[in-house]
């Protein structure tokens, strides 16, 4: 590693951040260079004690508060400190989440979009007029909601998007008025770190923002049992959300879970302009984001010719260790889910499937893999393979690839190429997601727009000014008028 890269890890605190203290627990858990697999930090795993008092020292201060105005400045100079220390957060993310640079940098470029968006809906909350006299004998009452913040947000943030998701849950938490407390993954605490620097260092009340750090399970079970947490917000796995949700009760959750994303060429898609934006969607941090294109459906008269770019296309990529600035694909975040989606690929060539490219592994890079002659029973149709792997579907009539999909248990996101209105429409009344991208992939996003999922995708939605309607509570207020005593 460069001396550069030495420095930002020794200036990054691994302690975690008790109500704006750093505290230390006495015990620690390896953080690693996700190629070199080789230590680069030893990062306090916080106790149960810790994490009862960053609730309660939560909940004794949300009387301070900052108001709306206060709070879009803090979010903005926080934006201005991140913007500062680009460089190092860039290092860090090669290091702890194996982002190649150009990953790294549209991570941080989103992620400040994020901020600024929050930051300008935190001066634009409020509710709504009722009009009363709409129904009988009201005419002489007022009323109107207010939204008031619900409290304290627990956020627990993936590793594969350690920057950006994470601005996602805690800059509409802060914009809404509540206290924060984060949960980073294990593989990726750092940024989390460096993150929650900026925001004290911009003015955020220290009591109100507590980091806790852990491995596996046990730090978010600690914060589940907390029953003084108002708001969870999670994304990662559909089975742990299922038990975040289990154990959150009446509390509210927003949920992200897991996906099977799928996208469609149709006959009259223009290839030429799908492709790069194909190959993005699909081998971008390694194929490890919840929209990644696991299944793309082609149209059977179009099948050839996408396969032969796609394939060309594909091996032009370069692989190796994402520090190098010529890098398209990194390491998968650990060799042991390489070595998983390895083991899926070669199941489906087993059973029947071509493999068009790819499919070797080097340790923790996997190659970008593309399969065809894909069916149900094989892993890699059937489950999420969270890897830079894709398979091809041909299909002959629309109503096939709406009823592929449709049959998952997800429904996230999907995109579509074509030309024809009617199909596209089609689409939107007959898919059973959270969103469709027409003329772009299932990975699109806008960092404004409403994003989440159904079925097993979860619900509750990210994006600051609906995520900020999630963490406020609508109250009702009315008033009874009478005329004035001469």
């Amino acid at each position: 590693m460069s001396n550069q890269i030495l420095e930002t890890l020794k200036s990054v605190s691994t302690l975690s951040l008790i109500n704006g203290k750093r505290v230390e627990s006495g015990t620690t858990f390896a953080v690693l260079n996700r190629f070199s697999h080789e230590v680069i930090a030893h990062v306090d795993r916080t106790s149960k004690e810790h994490i009862q008092q960053a609730v309660a020292g939560a909940r004794r201060h949300l009387k301070n508060v900052p108001d709306g105005y206060e709070r879009s400045r803090i979010l903005r100079k926080a934006g201005d400190i991140i913007t500062a220390k680009k460089s190092q957060f860039v290092d860090i993310m090669t290091l702890e989440a194996g982002f190649t640079q150009a990953e790294a940098g549209n991570e941080i470029a989103r992620g400040l979009d994020t901020l600024e968006i929050a930051a300008e809906e935190s001066k634009r909350i409020c509710g709504e007029m009722i009009p009363m006299d709409g129904n009988p004998g009201q005419k002489d009452r007022i009323a109107f909601t207010i939204r008031m913040p619900v409290g304290i947000v627990c956020a627990i943030t993936p590793f594969n998007a350690p920057f950006n998701a994470l601005l996602h849950k805690i800059a509409p938490a802060i914009a809404a008025g509540n206290a924060v407390i984060l949960k980073p993954s294990g593989f990726t605490p750092l940024t989390a770190s460096m993150i929650c620097d900026a925001l004290l260092e911009a003015g955020w009340p220290p009591e109100l923002l507590s980091l806790v750090h852990g491995e596996g399970a046990e730090a978010g079970e600690y914060l589940l049992d907390e029953q003084d947490i108002d708001f969870y917000t999670f994304t990662g796995s559909t089975r742990v959300g299922r038990i975040i949700q289990q154990k959150a009760g009446r509390r509210r959750t927003q949920l992200e879970l897991g996906s099977i994303a799928c996208t469609v060429v149709c006959e009259d898609a223009d290839i030429d302009m799908a492709l790069p934006r194909i190959m993005r969607a699909t081998f971008r941090k390694a194929g490890q984001v919840c929209t990644s294109i696991q299944r793309l459906y082609v149209a059977r008269s179009r099948i050839d010719e996408f396969t032969a770019k796609l394939a060309q296309a594909t091996s032009a990529l370069k692989t190796g260790n994402p520090q190098g600035s010529d890098i398209d694909v990194g390491p998968m975040i650990a060799e042991k889910e390489a070595v998983r989606a390895e083991s899926w690929v070669a199941e489906a060539v087993s059973m029947g499937a071509r493999l068009v490219h790819g499919g070797q592994r080097d340790k923790s890079v996997l190659a970008p893999t593309i399969l065809s002659d894909v069916r149900a029973g094989m892993k890699v149709f059937d489950l999420e393979i969270f890897a830079p792997v894709v398979t091809l579907i041909p299909f002959d009539a629309i109503t096939e690839a709406v009823d592929g999909i449709n049959a998952t248990p997800y429904g996230l996101a999907t995109g579509v190429f074509t030309n024809d209105l009617n199909t596209a429409f089609y689409l939107a009344r007959n898919l059973r997601v959270g969103g469709l991208h027409v003329n772009e992939t299932s990975s699109s996003r806008n960092d404004g727009m409403p994003y989440g999922g159904v079925k097993d995708s979860g619900y509750g939605v990210e994006g600051p000014k609906y995520a900020i309607r999630d963490m406020t509570d609508e109250k009702v207020v009315t008033f009874s008028l009478r005329d004035p005593v001469a």
